[in-house]
């Protein structure tokens, strides 16, 4: 079987869904996302959260542009972790932003969100 499923993708992005509005979220490198937040033209400090909930609830198993199966994490905070990696577009912006995150219980780490290049 090749994964992620369809049924697999749905399920992460609902379980991501839910994380963001109940469980925590971790950001794995602040200073990254912050530049590529600037450079999308959104306040990190006060839209993130929107913009993430805006990209979870448009992705699609389609939208999925991650490896099959998932690329494991090397860092060492979510180390062995699979990694999901979407390409959604959004009205907010106007090009396709890539964002990939992980979960691990009743965390979601949010890896990536900039332009899609």
């Amino acid at each position: 079987m090749i994964r992620p499923t369809h049924k697999e993708l749905i399920n992460k992005l609902r379980q991501a869904l839910s994380i963001l509005e109940n469980g925590q979220v971790m950001l794995l490198n602040p200073e990254a996302l912050a530049v590529d937040a600037l450079e999308l033209e959104y306040l990190i400090e006060f839209e993130l959260k929107d913009v993430f909930n805006e990209l979870l609830e448009n992705a699609t198993p389609s939208d999925y542009n991650g490896g099959r199966p998932p690329q494991r994490s090397y860092e060492q905070e979510i180390s062995g972790l699979d990694l999901f990696a979407f390409t959604v577009k959004i009205d907010r912006f106007s090009v396709p932003v890539y964002l990939k995150f992980s979960l691990s219980e009743n965390v979601l780490w949010l890896v990536s969100l900039h332009k899609n290049r």
